[in-house]
């Protein structure tokens, strides 16, 4: 089998985010979940612009557009953007300030 999404143009639907995930904005987002082997998740993410916090999975994902700045509660900031290749650890708390919607491809443990 085999399935093609393209990650630029997908629709990904999306709503705002809890009030207490976010310090400035009124982001949105939301994910388009992809088929995956068992054990696996993978899809499409999106954030409109805004500041929100979270505690992270174990995950790799490549930005496809927009532009964000990571602040992690241990280590670096770091600003990525289109084709910038990202790896989170689980248990990390961040920070995301996202200055223009951003819009990634994922891949997380299930």
């Amino acid at each position: 089998m085999i399935t093609v999404t393209n990650a630029v143009t997908a629709e990904v639907p999306t709503e705002p985010l809890h009030h207490d995930h976010v310090l400035a904005g009124t982001p949105a987002s939301g994910v388009l979940d992809l088929p995956a082997p068992p054990g696996l998740e993978v899809g499409i993410w999106e954030h409109t612009a805004g500041t929100t916090t979270d505690v992270e999975v174990d995950e790799v994902f490549v930005v496809i557009s927009g532009r964000a700045t990571i602040a992690c509660d241990l280590g670096p900031t770091v600003e990525v953007g289109p084709g910038d290749v990202v790896r989170l650890t689980e248990g990390t708390a961040t920070t995301w300030t996202v200055h223009e919607t951003l819009r990634k491809v994922f891949v997380t443990l299930a």
